[in-house]
């Protein structure tokens, strides 16, 4: 069977959800440096924040949905769900990027992501395509 490889970027947007294919986060490692004693976001971190920031800025331009959508996510309690596919099954935890994959997709749509009440993580193994699968909606309140 050929594996076709998912496009970074590659969004679906409606008037209640985005489903975007986003690049796997930096480690855990990665992802702080300590400067002066405290632990800030390395260049990698900001790095990737950036990334995501562009590709979900990009879907949404797109779409004839982004208003709609900015409205819907902005009035009320979320869920996100994450699927990782990485390289190796044994080299991450599950968990381990989804405190930064949050932060730099709520960052870049402008919502607090304090609002995120309910999360889905999965794990499964790509080595040709490693990424993570993204669904951000609005849930009834």
């Amino acid at each position: 069977m050929l594996h076709v490889a998912e496009p970074l970027g590659q969004a679906t947007v409606s008037a209640t959800r985005l489903s975007v294919i986003l690049p796997v986060p930096p480690s855990i490692n990665h992802q702080y440096a300590t400067v002066n004693g405290r632990r800030v976001l390395s260049a990698m971190g900001r790095g990737y924040k950036a990334q995501v920031a562009q590709l979900v800025l990009l879907a949404l331009a797109q779409s004839p949905h982004k208003a709609s959508l900015r409205h819907s996510l902005g009035t009320g309690p979320l869920a996100l769900s994450i699927r990782f596919h990485f390289a190796s099954p044994l080299r991450r935890d599950v968990d381990g990027g989804l405190k930064i994959a949050q932060d730099a997709l709520c960052e870049a749509l402008g919502l607090n992501d304090n609002r995120i009440v309910e999360i889905h993580l999965y794990k499964e193994q790509d080595s040709t395509t490693p990424r993570m699968d993204v669904s951000l909606c609005a849930l009834p309140h």
